[in-house]
């Protein structure tokens, strides 16, 4: 895990923490294991048969609109470019809609960060028209655009 995620994009991009090392990755992996205990998230690793882990994907469950789910996702450095983040979006996109119930899922991009709206594009999402949302990560300003999963 920590050489899948301390890397420089991973650090600009996502919210993990950076430097990602040994301790971040227990704290991160206690609160995924606390979330998915309660109910909130399911967090897998992007694998290829089952093989060595190269990324993860997230979905993220709403506590206020059950009919409502985000889902994230990040993969090494050396793994990015082979289509593995859009066919892992696509497969817990199926999984939230089919087995999950959920009917709206939706990712939040970074404006900017065109590798993830590729991702966005393969996996079947739309950048919608809402309003971006304005916060600040890591010290720096950041402005996340709202992608929805268009079922047609």
């Amino acid at each position: 895990m920590v050489g899948l995620f301390d890397d420089p994009d991973v650090a600009y991009w996502t919210p993990l923490a950076s430097p990602f090392d040994l301790e971040a990755a227990r704290v991160y992996l206690k609160r995924a294991q606390e979330r998915r205990a309660a109910g909130k998230r399911v967090q897998l690793a992007v694998t290829v048969d089952g093989g060595e882990p190269m990324g993860e994907v997230l979905l993220m469950l709403s506590e206020l609109d059950l009919d409502v789910a985000e889902i994230g996702y990040a993969m090494g450095a050396a793994y990015r470019g082979r289509g593995l983040a859009a066919r892992a979006v696509r497969v817990m996109t199926d999984f939230a809609h089919d087995t999950v119930g959920v009917s709206r899922l939706l990712l939040e991009i970074e404006a900017g960060n065109a590798a993830s709206a590729a991702v966005a594009r393969a996996s079947g999402y739309r950048l919608t028209e809402a309003p971006p949302i304005h916060s600040e990560e890591k010290g720096r300003p950041i402005s996340l655009q709202t992608w929805e999963y268009d079922h047609a």
